[in-house]
């Protein structure tokens, strides 16, 4: 699971919509408070986050997945994008959506 983890201060000036690719394929955008489920093989990967703020804040991450990968947590922030590997569903989860489910 990749959940977007932005922060109230870049959910109020909706800066906190990121676009995020995984080894230079586009899995689309995740919103404030939504996730997506992606099965992902057991190697190394390379995620691009972008987010656009008064200018591109885009950001390359070598993640390494394996069994014991669950959950991914992406978020804005003030000069780029985090990423964080948790394997904690985020606080009040039963407040996000899929992003698929958004339309």
């Amino acid at each position: 699971m990749i959940y977007n983890g932005a922060n109230i201060l870049h959910s109020v000036d909706n800066t906190a919509r990121l676009n995020v690719w995984i080894d230079n394929k586009s899995i689309g955008q995740i919103r404030p408070k939504e996730y997506l489920i992606i099965d992902l093989k057991n190697g190394k990967y390379e995620f691009t986050a972008l987010h656009i703020d008064m200018v591109n804040m885009k950001s390359k991450h070598q993640v390494e997945i394996n069994e014991n990968t669950k959950v991914i947590r992406i978020e804005p922030t003030i000069t780029s994008n985090k990423l964080t590997i948790t394997d904690e569903l985020p606080k009040n989860f039963q407040k996000y959506i899929y992003t698929l489910d958004r339309h």
